[in-house]
């Protein structure tokens, strides 16, 4: 087994870079927890290597003849050593990088009491939709995503709410796992990038709600939708319209929440933003 290490300098807050392939656009470099990692392989030829993170297959790419892993880090991880499993044709490889501190805000809300402290009916209900969305974010297709840089799906202020540690009607709650967008009920939502619809609902917390795979484990959802205009299974270029902004779930006003998913774990989609 051969050991290869990936040095990442640790900070409190980790600036992002832009990095390119030699012809296909990556996302944004953060080896911070909610960030990405991006590792190139030593590996070549057309069959596509498996690279495992924490149990869960990591999203690979072609570009050139070479691959690169797209590793989306968990707003959970732990700070310090981390490491992907790489299995190719004929060999395993272990190659280890560094996830660095970054420090994220605080945010208190109000809400109605029924959305924190649930009733059993509630509560049951939740659990059931936890369900539905862990399978959306188990997905996987081999079709490599046509590019993993992607337009904003509304027009809006970008707030920086992800990673946020939310704390309603004074009880703290997990961090915020998404981007929200700031817009008015109606404004349209169109898929960012070209994908399939994986699942649509209406849910607890989010609200109306539509989840796209885009290839290889890259998942995206929007919540809090007034409308939802697609269906499962539905082929959507980029710039299909999935629904519209709106306030449905436990939200304070009209707003659209973005999601983006990497091998399960949900990552910042500002770092995956052309502007």
């Amino acid at each position: 087994m051969r050991r290869c290490a990936a040095l990442i300098v640790c900070a409190l807050i980790v600036c992002t870079m832009p990095t390119l392939a030699l012809g296909y656009t990556l996302p944004n470099e953060s080896a911070v927890p909610g960030g990405v990692k991006i590792i190139r392989l030593d590996i070549h030829g057309n069959a596509m290597p498996y690279v495992d993170v924490d149990g869960h297959r990591a999203l690979v790419v072609q570009d050139d003849g070479s691959w690169i892993a797209v590793v989306g880090i968990p707003l959970s991880a732990p700070l310090g050593p981390s490491h992907v499993i790489v299995r190719g044709t004929d060999a395993r490889q272990e190659i280890d990088f560094t996830v660095a501190d970054k420090r994220y805000a605080s945010q208190s809300l109000k809400v109605a009491k029924a959305k924190v402290d649930l009733s059993r009916a509630d509560l049951e209900r939740v659990n059931r939709e936890k369900v539905v969305i862990e399978h959306a974010m188990s997905r996987w297709t081999d079709e490599q995503p046509p590019s993993l840089r992607m337009r904003q799906p509304t027009p809006g202020v970008r707030t920086s709410s992800f990673g946020l540690r939310r704390i309603f009607n004074g009880e703290s709650r997990n961090p915020h796992s998404g981007m929200d967008i700031a817009a008015p009920t109606g404004a349209k939502v169109v898929a960012p990038l070209e994908g399939t619809v994986i699942d649509t609902g209406n849910f607890f917390f989010n609200g109306n709600t539509v989840f796209v795979d885009h290839g290889r484990g890259m998942i995206s959802m929007y919540c809090h939708l007034s409308a939802i205009d697609v269906k499962p299974g539905q082929h959507v270029a980029a710039g299909t319209t999935l629904g519209a902004v709106g306030m449905t779930g436990r939200v304070t006003g009209p707003h659209l929440h973005w999601g983006l998913s990497l091998n399960r774990a949900w990552v910042d989609p500002e770092l995956f933003v052309s502007d």
